[in-house]
């Protein structure tokens, strides 16, 4: 059966380029703010998120933390994805839930790493 990524992406290029690299072997759904991926996490049950952490309306550091305490959306990894590679963003967005952290540029290597360990059957 085919996973399903939910992106949480507000900047439409990078939305479109993690698109073109995972659509071939995965279902994809983007949502461009928090409140829309907290919403899609819900309709869709993706088995993973790529949640960008500076969004609009809802930051992805509280969507994050509303994921996590929906106890139907809980179990979902999500991977923290952000162009603010400072000194304590990796601890930050890990506290708030995230499985995992990756900064941007992305690493492709790094990135298909994670979604193998974390969806694998």
């Amino acid at each position: 059966m085919t996973k399903k990524i939910l992106i949480v992406e507000d900047a439409e290029l990078n939305a479109e380029l993690l698109v073109q690299l995972l659509e071939e072997d995965y279902i994809i759904f983007v949502a461009e703010d928090g409140a829309a991926g907290i919403q899609m996490a819900k309709s869709e049950q993706p088995d993973l998120i790529l949640m960008d952490l500076s969004l609009p309306i809802i930051n992805g550091w509280d969507a994050t933390r509303r994921i996590k305490a929906n106890a139907e959306l809980a179990h979902i990894p999500i991977i923290a994805l952000t162009a603010h590679a400072m000194m304590g963003d990796e601890e930050e967005a890990l506290a708030c839930g995230c499985d995992s952290y990756l900064s941007k540029p992305l690493d492709e290597d790094q990135l298909f790493e994670k979604l193998a360990y974390y969806l694998e059957d």
